[in-house]
């Protein structure tokens, strides 16, 4: 594995801001889609709007003209407490709404703000640093220049699960970290933290006194076994769950990405701290959304006809890219990670793709940063999201075995 990458923060705004879609949006402009387009660029799910959205927002539309609370309502934080002490038993009534929970403006609005509290728990660390797997969600990278930390990028390969090698890291890293981004599932890779993995990075967080930010968000997307989760392994480990926060959404898990609705659980001394910080400088979510969410998980029908498409749509990859590209089923979340590296790396692949057969995927070198000698772990993939229905995924994935294969 090669040596976590360090890179100095703010040494250049255009690193900090420019998303990936927005080098995207470069990479192809001035080109046209050789065929009718296919966006498997974006991680937006493209399944049917859940039954209960229409009539609860109805019945709550008047509400838009009241002030939200920024924690969330009653109904809301109980609705999430009651969720995660059904998918994970272990937590069945071990969860206080009002003091393990915090309802999120969307899991990406908590899991940048929450590094700022962090940062305040430990005021003596001289170089304080963020551990963020690479590749990685952008979020996580912004979090840290903007508080002053440094990131510390942990490539996440083949050879390591595509996750971070807990065992590589050094000591003396470890006790100026003051959090630890833990994507599980990953994002791109699809890769699930078992269990045992899970104690190793939990240990390390009591250990060294950081928060493990545990970014679950695609938790619910699985074909078999569902994917442990980091507060029932906290809990399990001393009964507490100190020095350890997940965040969830309804983005994946109901399809519900505009509704911008999520939360943050565990820790309670931190969300204490994090939930006095939110009061003065994070957005709420409306009172009509934060009904609908309450309802959203408190219903699983939903989120196992979510899974039945999904499921449907990894056996259809299997048929067309089975032998191609390095494709291997990932064991969580939507998203395909395909080795690009015979057409010329994933930049060339994203604009063969495009330029030939219409079908847009992401360079998964937008996704990750070099290391210390210069290389991209994700330089050589795209990263191709599996949110259409089996017709367009069919279709999708055909043209790019034509196009490459």
């Amino acid at each position: 594995m090669a040596s976590p990458t360090s890179i100095p923060t703010l040494t250049s705004l255009d690193r900090l801001v420019a998303s990936p879609f927005q080098k995207l949006s470069g990479l192809l402009d001035g080109i046209s889609p050789g065929a009718e387009p296919i966006n498997f660029s974006l991680g937006e799910p493209q399944g049917p709007l859940p039954d209960f959205v229409e009539p609860v927002l109805n019945e709550t539309i008047a509400d838009f003209t009241r002030y939200p609370p920024i924690g969330g309502t009653e109904d809301l934080r109980a609705a999430i407490a009651r969720w995660l002490g059904q998918r994970y038993p272990n937590l069945a009534g071990q969860i206080d709404p009002s003091a393990h929970v915090l309802a999120l403006n969307g899991s990406r609005e908590g899991l940048f703000s929450a590094i700022f509290p962090a940062r305040a728990r430990k005021p003596k660390a001289c170089n304080p640093a963020v551990l963020i797997p690479n590749p990685f969600y952008q979020a996580y990278a912004a979090a840290a220049a903007a508080s002053g930390a440094e990131p510390v990028f942990l490539d996440s390969e083949a050879e390591t699960g595509f996750l971070p090698d807990l065992d590589a890291l050094d000591e003396g890293l470890l006790s100026q970290t003051i959090a630890f981004y833990l994507c599980s599932p990953s994002n791109p890779q699809g890769a699930v933290a078992d269990r045992a993995y899970l104690e190793k990075a939990v240990a390390l967080a009591r250990r060294h006194d950081f928060l493990l930010f545990a970014d679950e968000c695609y938790s619910e997307i699985y074909t078999e076994t569902p994917p442990a989760g980091a507060l029932e392994v906290a809990f399990a480990a001393d009964g507490s769950f100190s020095n350890v926060l997940s965040f969830n959404s309804l983005s994946k898990r109901s399809g519900l990405p505009g509704l911008r609705s999520g939360f943050v659980a565990g820790d309670s001394d931190f969300l204490a701290s994090f939930g006095r910080f939110r009061n003065v400088a994070c957005p709420q979510t409306p009172l009509p959304l934060q009904a609908v969410a309450t309802a959203a998980w408190s219903d699983e029908a939903h989120v196992a006809a979510g899974r039945r498409i999904y499921a449907e749509n990894f056996a259809i990859a299997d048929e067309i890219l089975g032998g191609h590209f390095g494709y291997e089923r990932p064991k969580g979340g939507f998203f395909l990670w395909l080795d690009m590296a015979a057409a010329g790396g994933g930049e060339a692949a994203a604009k063969t793709l495009w330029k030939v057969c219409g079908v847009k995927v992401l360079p998964g070198g937008y996704l990750a940063r070099e290391d210390l000698n210069g290389r991209n772990p994700g330089q050589d993939h795209v990263r191709a999201a599996l949110v259409h229905g089996a017709d367009v995924t069919r279709e999708g994935l055909a043209r790019i075995v034509t196009t490459l294969g």
